[in-house]
């Protein structure tokens, strides 16, 4: 029987080629230039056009086969591939390699870049007034080891410690991609969840000897011992497998990571997750709520706001540099009119840290090399200004910036001013620095003029009246003489066409004057193009100097900003002491007060704590008095006293916090399985497992999540806990809806009762917003109801009940009062009129009341109401 032949499905050579390229970085998206385009393929080309909004179509590849295409141009490359990477996309740049009209058959092909979300250039990818930072965690068994890395600005820090620490750094950093080995994916879906667009790498890019030397080859040293981490096995291990992340995704200029610096635990005041989250110290906690950030971040570079979120994530536990801060923001607050003048300087340095990265890794086009001309420029003035006052800490930072003279002459003697940003675009450098190029300029620019005036010479030399010079594709530029006048034409004219009625001559002359003009162009390009690369060559000697200059600029930044914020808000100066007390005095809440109506004013509060007499204060009051804004309110002003701002009070005195722990606000992480309470608990049993003596705690509505009875005993052990504790004595701000704890203060010495008072006038309640000495009766939650818009019928039956309630508080069960409520005289007959009623009776009988809370109480209220609507 005869074999019949199948024929085979052959790919083309551009396809053979994708497909090898491909398969070298198959979990990217591969951007393959085709021409003046950049294709993608397949799945690629699904997802491409479903991203980018562009057309999906399909093309022949070989003989019987399709495959999907999507495309942009080349050019456009700014405008799509941010789009990719922001939809959590790694994608590689695949360019030609080789120039199409040189080469026979297929153009060489190759990656020349994999941006990740943590890893790119692009100023439409990325932030200004962020940190785009690539975090890589290694995974030990008791503790574990974390590196950052931000390439576009060259920072990189490791540390090592527990999980909670880890977790810290990556709520207080935010990166925008976190990398980790094979093995550890298990620990890393329980560590990361789904918050971040994750990689792994193999696991023998994970192993110390190899990460080391990778370390050291970077920085060319014998150890590790100048960055500190020497000791520190799991955070090298973390730090080197990022630069070997750096390699496998074609990132192979880094000589603007000239250094790995620890980030000291203990420098900074520890802030657990919870913490950054509760105080919304950078993120607002609710959709169009105001982070603290936003009112301190007054910074008028990019380098400013990305070093005050830093600040404001590690504020510092060390006296003498909260001092020098400080010291230094007074000097500026006193000295407005020298703010004002290095602020006019500050504003045109752009983003000077990013900026000198571009030059390293050679991506600076003209146009940026210049903005880098107009920052050193304006650098210099910024420079004697702080020379010349008279605080130590200015003339200190004004000796670390480094003048860049030459390269500042440099770039000023060579580059246009207005110089494009694409180098091809020519009209690059400036005129008087290369003869050669002045001259092809000179030709390009006068070039009609000169056969102007050679035709003219030639009509007089010749006396050929009608001498013609024009060009023509086939043989350049050409002399046309008409038949009438063919006997006066020289000898040394070489003819190169004949007409009907004229001839056409060319010339040595003309010949030279044609290969000029016609590679002027040419040759200008490639004269400016070597001259911008030398000037990206000599700008690179200054990276670390620049780079230095980019820190100092946005130190000089976030102090004029909080001394500017002092003064628009009316901030004091805090006295910080190494001593054990906390001292504030009408201190405010610095982002309340600013969202205040206008003329309303924010009523401000005294707080005293210590480790003898006043440890744990604990503050009732009805909800919606201003006890969880009193809390943070301390939290924040002790934060920006250590952060070395001024803080909203008359006066404070801080005893250095080293820790500042909240629990305030309920959340359910129900997609997790865990409920308010559970959530609640967690975060408690964190705090109390990590006390230390100089611990800040701050405490809102512990145990409202279960039974009354249960929150009550658990409130109240907590407290005791607080207190009794054999080694440290946290200072604590406990506020709490149970006014039973009132009585701890009658057993415990340190204890003190405060509430934040109320008015009644008549049945109304006024919130007087005040903190005043002992206890509160009762929490006016019936009065807040009401507020809300409750119906009467529900508030006045709630009083009925509560004064039922209220009246014999000597009963021995509390069950039997509940039994003994009087029974609502209008029950029966509502619920027979109307079967709406029954369902509603039906869904309050449901109700346990001693284990609603209060939130799902106002809930299961709405529900009866909409129920009887219907």
């Amino acid at each position: 029987m005869a074999k019949v032949k199948v024929k085979e499905v052959k790919e083309t050579p551009l396809m053979k080629q994708y497909n090898a390229i491909k398969a070298k970085h198959p979990g990217a998206l591969l951007l393959f230039r085709v021409g003046d385009f950049y294709e993608t393929f397949g799945e690629d080309a699904i997802k491409a056009s479903k991203v980018l909004d562009i057309v999906l179509t399909k093309r022949a590849n070989g003989a019987a086969s399709h495959i999907e295409l999507a495309g942009f141009p080349h050019h456009s490359l700014d405008t799509y591939l941010p789009k990719l990477v922001r939809a959590g996309n790694r994608v590689a740049i695949c360019d030609q390699l080789e120039d199409p009209k040189e080469v026979k058959g297929i153009v060489k092909r190759g990656v020349t870049e994999l941006v990740t979300p943590g890893l790119s250039f692009n100023d439409n990818v990325l932030d200004k007034r962020k940190n785009n930072y690539l975090a890589s965690i290694y995974f030990g068994k008791e503790a574990h080891g974390i590196s950052f890395l931000d390439l576009s600005t060259g920072e990189f820090m490791a540390a090592e410690g527990n999980q909670s620490y880890i977790e810290k750094l990556l709520q207080s950093f935010a990166p925008s991609e976190v990398i980790y080995s094979k093995a550890s994916k298990v620990s890393a879906q329980e560590m990361l969840k789904d918050n971040y667009t994750v990689f792994h790498c193999e696991d023998w890019v994970y192993q110390y000897d190899y990460t080391y030397e990778k370390l050291i080859n970077h920085f060319s040293t014998a150890n590790l011992k100048g960055f500190g981490i020497e000791s520190l096995q799991f955070a090298t291990i973390a730090a080197g497998a990022i630069l070997y992340y750096l390699e496998e995704t074609e990132h192979k200029e880094v000589k603007h990571i000239v250094s790995l610096s620890r980030i000291a635990e203990e420098k900074y005041v520890w802030l657990d997750k919870f913490t950054i989250r509760n105080l919304e110290l950078v993120f607002p906690q609710q959709e169009g709520g105001v982070p603290l950030i936003n009112i301190m971040d007054q910074s008028v570079t990019p380098m400013g706001s990305r070093m005050m979120k830093k600040w404001m994530v590690l504020p510092l536990k060390e006296k003498d540099p909260i001092e020098e801060r400080l010291k230094v923001v007074e000097y500026l607050y006193n000295e407005p009119e020298l703010g004002e003048e290095i602020l006019s300087h500050l504003k045109h340095i752009g983003d000077l840290e990013r900026l000198i990265s571009k030059v390293a890794v050679g991506r600076i086009n003209p146009r940026e090399m210049n903005q880098l001309k107009k920052a050193l420029k304006n650098t210099l003035p910024i420079k004697d200004q702080l020379k010349a006052t008279k605080s130590d800490s200015l003339k200190k930072l004004s000796d670390q910036i480094h003048s860049c003279e030459f390269l500042l002459e440099k770039i000023e003697k060579e580059l246009q001013e207005d110089a494009p940003m694409l180098i091809h675009q020519g009209n690059i450098i400036n005129d008087n620095v290369d003869d050669e190029l002045d001259e092809y300029r000179g030709l390009a620019n006068t070039g009609k003029d000169y056969l102007v005036a050679l035709q003219q010479r030639e009509m007089q030399r010749t006396g050929i009246s009608s001498l013609k010079v024009a060009f023509n594709k086939v043989f350049g530029y050409y002399l046309e003489v008409t038949n009438s006048h063919k006997d006066k034409v020289p000898q040394e004219w070489i003819r190169k066409q004949t007409l009907v009625n004229a001839e056409r001559y060319i010339t040595p002359e003309l010949k030279e004057y044609e290969e000029k003009i016609l590679n002027a162009e040419e040759r200008m390009i490639a004269i400016e193009q070597k001259y911008f690369l030398a000037l990206v060559q000599d700008a690179s000697e200054y990276v670390t100097q620049i780079q230095q200059n980019a820190r100092v600029l946005a130190t000089v930044d976030c102090l004029l900003s909080f001394a500017q914020v002092a003064k628009t808000n009316n901030y004091c100066k805090p006295k910080v002491a190494d001593t054990d007390s906390l001292e504030i005095k009408d201190g405010r809440h610095p982002v309340i007060e600013k969202q205040l109506p206008i003329g309303e004013p924010y009523v401000p509060n005294d707080i005293y704590l210590d480790n003898e007499n006043q440890q744990i204060i604990i503050i009732t009051g009805p909800n919606m008095a201003g006890k969880s804004a009193l809390l943070r309110q301390t939290a924040l002003i002790v934060l920006m006293a250590q952060m070395g701002s001024f803080v909203p009070a008359s006066y404070a005195r801080i005893g250095i916090i080293d820790k500042v722990f909240t629990r305030v606000g309920a959340s359910d992480n129900l997609a997790k399985g865990e409920s308010t309470f559970m959530v609640e608990m967690t975060e408690t049993a964190s705090i109390l497992n990590n006390l230390s003596d100089r611990s800040l705690v701050l405490m809102d509505e512990i145990g409202r999540g279960t039974s009354t009875y249960d929150g009550i005993s658990i409130a109240w052990s907590i407290v005791e806990f607080l207190h009794n504790h054999p080694k440290f004595r946290a200072k604590t701000l406990f506020a709490t809806h149970y006014h039973e704890l009132n009585q701890l203060t009658e057993d415990f010495p340190k204890i003190k009762n405060f509430n934040v008072s109320v008015k009644e006038v008549g049945n109304k309640v006024i919130f007087m917003r005040k903190l005043k000495e002992g206890g509160s009766e009762h929490s006016f939650g019936i009065h807040v109801a009401q507020m809300a818009g409750m119906p009467n019928a529900i508030v006045l039956r709630a009083s009925e009940i509560m004064l039922h309630l209220e009246k014999d508080k000597a009963m021995n069960s509390s069950n039997e009062k509940i039994k003994d409520i009087p029974k609502n005289n209008y029950q029966l007959s509502l619920f027979d009129i109307d079967p709406k009623f029954k369902e509603a009776q039906e869904m309050l009988e449901q109700i346990d009341i001693n284990t609603i809370s209060p939130v799902e109480a106002l809930l299961k209220l709405n529900e009866i109401k909409k129920k009887l609507e219907v």
